[in-house]
């Protein structure tokens, strides 16, 4: 019975080691360490997406200011028209050829200007 309780004795001796100290682990910046590379990855993937957003927001911002007389643009109701007259916050559009059915709308209400390869021949 003394050489069980010697060899139980030896296997639970202290060991080299330093003891942990605190109850979250030994190294306080483990947790910085393991989770920088995905705060790293979400940064730079936040800061492609806001810089694609502004791109665009400045393609757009560039066309509403391009606006001009005889222009052919699509609004974000689909309403396909001509621009007549553009004044500083909205644009009266030409909607029908026939009837001289105009309109006015938002400037922000456009939604693109269409580019049509066809109507430079037409007009000669």
């Amino acid at each position: 019975m003394i050489t069980l309780l010697n060899l139980l004795a030896q296997a639970t001796a202290p060991s080299s080691a330093p003891a942990p100290t605190g109850g979250g682990g030994s190294d306080p910046l483990a947790f910085w360490r393991s989770f920088f590379p995905l705060i790293l990855v979400l940064v730079v993937f936040w800061w492609i997406m806001s810089r694609s957003r502004s791109k665009e927001r400045r393609r757009f911002e560039q066309m509403l200011n391009s606006l001009k007389r005889n222009d052919r643009v699509q609004t974000v109701g689909g309403i396909l028209a001509t621009v007549v007259d553009v004044r500083e916050g909205e644009v009266v559009l030409k909607v029908d050829e026939a009837s001289n059915v105009k309109i006015r709308v938002n400037r922000s209400a456009i939604k693109e200007v269409l580019r049509d390869t066809a109507a430079p021949a037409e007009s000669k």
